[in-house]
């Protein structure tokens, strides 16, 4: 993904609050970058142009050589892993993974065994079966992991991902994704207040007052 010159605001009254200012960036496959950021510093709103939920001012954001990436594609190249879990509270873990696919609109044995190898990666083999509320909180962010990957994307997109959990598990969350994107050759952008957890990333960023550098 490559992020030349991009520039947000949002209408606040009689002016503009700008968010994002010239915002330049690029990331290559199987990387690993963070990017933290106090709150209202407009890290959500980076993800959300990166996703392409939302459009830019100014500037070009480019996915696999392209800019205008359709919503069909968009679910192909991009992966999201949130802070709160959003499972399916009725389908069971590898149900859950697979919906990805379905909503991608390609499920078959291939995508199945994706599903199954991708629970195995994360330690989930034997909680294939569970519904969400049989998982702990840490289960639960792995199974949305994995689903964000049975897409096989280019990118992953992790908002706060252990902002939820506590330390051990959470650790074991980010060791889950590092090591999977390493493994899959997926670019990993990771949002975290947590500086142990930024610091294991190749690359290092701070976004303050809508300017992203590298941290110190």
């Amino acid at each position: 993904m490559r992020v030349a010159g991009v520039r947000k605001s949002y209408p606040s009254g009689d002016r503009r609050i700008e968010v994002l200012r010239d915002v330049t960036f690029a990331i290559s496959a199987g990387e690993s970058v963070s990017i933290r950021g106090e709150s209202g510093s407009g890290k959500s709103t980076l993800l959300n142009l990166f996703a392409g939920l939302d459009a830019a001012d100014r500037g070009t954001i480019e996915l696999a050589g392209s800019a205008t990436i359709d919503h069909a594609a968009r679910g192909r190249l991009i992966g999201i892993v949130f802070q709160s879990f959003y499972l399916i509270p009725e389908l069971n873990a590898f149900e859950n993974v697979l919906m990805a696919a379905r909503v991608a609109g390609k499920v078959g044995a291939v995508e199945k065994a994706r599903a199954t190898a991708l629970l195995a990666k994360v330690g989930l083999a034997a909680r294939a079966h569970h519904v969400p509320s049989q998982l702990s909180g840490g289960e639960r962010q792995r199974v949305a992991v994995a689903r964000a990957l049975i897409n096989a994307p280019k990118l992953l997109l992790a908002d706060e991902p252990t902002g939820n959990l506590d330390e051990k598990t959470g650790e074991s969350v980010i060791e889950s994704l590092l090591g999977l994107c390493a493994e899959t050759q997926t670019a990993l952008v990771l949002v975290t207040h947590n500086a142990a957890h930024a610091a294991r990333c190749a690359r290092r960023f701070v976004l303050h007052e809508g300017v992203l550098g590298m941290a110190r």
